[in-house]
């Protein structure tokens, strides 16, 4: 799990250094191995040359004796020339007879009795079977590891005649030197060359992950409901330009669905506001038209009723065509978008102005403080407490035995906070999704485009709108804007 919150970038820095260790220790191992094999190569080809020489020596003894040569003679014939041959070529010489029994030996009188004064039968088996007639075993002893050469001697016609033994000790100090001191050499050579693999490691990562990096920012700055810039690489590799292509493409794609998103969603908008206008004006049309082909039926200039009649007629006109301009101011609020004229003003003072407007007593107003500066415009101000205000009221039902709207002004860090608390119907889970949007409502009148308005005045300077509400209890909403 730890291995995969690695970067790509430490992966690949990683990688390359282990390669490299790696690289260096299966170097040093093959050098090692080369060396004791070519130490062991070098001690089996000295003890050959030096038992074909020793052979040869033997050999002309023989050819100059005036002993009979048979193993019986072999002691008297070697009496004092095994010394001689041992001296000449440095190594110890001993003769044994076809049993196995030792005739003679170059070692001194006094050490011989550390000799083995009989040979192994295996010895005998492996030159006696063996093509070449030789044998050769390899021990350690105190720390040094000696090889000793089994053959035999032939008389003149190849008979076996003895059995010529010569041990050989394995002094390896020169190669241990040589290999200790070409390690070191190595090691150094190790050293410089990891410094330098970190060094280099360092750059292709980071050139290797450059791209990857820019990719990355980009795509942590993608935003849909912004334009997005496009990744520009100068020189990458395939893979990457690929990546790139393919990012690019979708921005441009995203960038189109965008386009006609948005223009179907405002087509849509409209063409749903258009229909709710509609239906709204229809409402008071239909009784307008009712109450003029009831006067036409029933008007007589000679009813002495006749004033009373108009004017309730005219009443009831004048009553629906207020509803018809309501309406089309309603529509035209909310369609205008509110200019930015910020100036500096006392929000508790603009919010008690905005309150003085109703005459429900059981609207209270609780400021924080006597005065609480900020920057907003005083009508949209305004607009947006008296709309949360007057959808508080209209939410608290008519035979509501204790109804409440609680107005809070406040500091709130670098922002000015505003509640309207009610203790109304609330609002149900279902429709919690819906209150801002343009057109719902769950009055049986109005348009539902006040919270739509006062979202879009609070949003326009930089502020948001939320609300926490449960059914049948009441409801919270709370405006939040800057100072400045």
């Amino acid at each position: 799990m730890a291995l995969k919150k690695i970067s790509l970038r430490s992966r690949i820095f990683i990688a390359m250094i282990l390669l490299v260790l790696l690289a260096s220790i299966l170097i040093a191992a093959v050098t090692i191995y080369q060396y004791h094999e070519e130490a062991r190569e070098y001690h089996a080809d000295r003890l050959e040359r030096k038992e074909s020489a020793i052979r040869r020596s033997i050999d002309h003894v023989l050819d100059e004796t005036s002993f009979e040569v048979i193993t019986e003679k072999i002691p008297f014939i070697f009496k004092d020339e095994i010394y001689s041959i041992a001296n000449i070529h440095g190594l110890q010489i001993n003769l044994y007879d076809l049993e196995g029994q030792l005739l003679k030996s170059s070692k001194a009188t006094l050490q011989r009795d550390t000799l083995n004064q009989c040979l192994s039968a295996e010895v005998l088996n492996q030159i006696t079977n063996t093509a070449e007639h030789r044998y050769v075993i390899k021990n350690e002893t105190n720390g040094k590891v000696f090889q000793s050469s089994y053959s035999f001697i032939t008389d003149e016609k190849f008979k076996n005649i003895a059995i010529l033994n010569v041990p050989y000790l394995q002094d390896d100090d020169i190669f241990d030197r040589e290999l200790n001191e070409f390690l070191l050499r190595l090691s150094f050579a190790y050293l410089a060359m990891i410094l330098a693999a970190i060094v280099l490691a360092y750059f292709i990562s980071k050139y290797i992950t450059r791209s990857l990096k820019t990719i990355s920012d980009k795509m942590n700055e993608f935003r849909l409901e912004k334009r997005n810039k496009k990744i520009e690489i100068t020189s990458s590799s395939i893979e990457i330009e690929t990546l790139v292509k393919s990012y690019n493409g979708m921005i441009d794609e995203l960038e189109e669905s965008a386009v006609q998103l948005a223009t179907s969603e405002r087509e849509q908008a409209w063409r749903e506001m258009a229909k709710q206008v509609a239906h709204e004006i229809k409402n008071p049309l239909t009784p307008m038209r009712l109450s003029v082909q009831s006067f036409q039926r029933k008007f007589d200039p000679q009813d002495e009723n006749i004033n009373q009649k108009v004017s309730e007629y005219s009443n009831t006109l004048i009553q629906q065509i207020d509803t018809m301009s309501s309406i089309a101011s309603a529509f035209s609020n909310f369609a205008k978008m509110p200019a930015q004229q910020s100036e500096e003003l006392n929000v508790v003072h603009v919010v008690k102005l905005a309150l003085d407007i109703f005459n429900e007593n059981y609207i209270r107003f609780e400021p924080e403080a006597k005065e609480i500066i900020a920057n907003f415009d005083r009508t949209q101000l305004i607009r947006v407490v008296t709309n949360l205000v007057k959808n508080g009221i209209q939410a608290i039902p008519e035979d509501s035995e204790h109804p409440k709207i609680e107005v809070r002004v406040f500091n709130d860090g670098d922002n000015v906070n505003i509640t309207v608390e009610d203790n109304g119907s609330g609002i149900t889970d279902e429709n919690k999704p819906k209150v801002f949007e343009p057109k719902f409502t769950t009055k049986t009148s109005g348009m539902g485009l006040g919270l739509a308005m006062v979202k879009n005045i609070v949003e326009t300077y930089g502020g948001s709108i939320t609300f926490t509400s449960e059914y049948e209890k009441g409801t919270i909403f709370t405006v939040a804007f800057p100072k400045q």
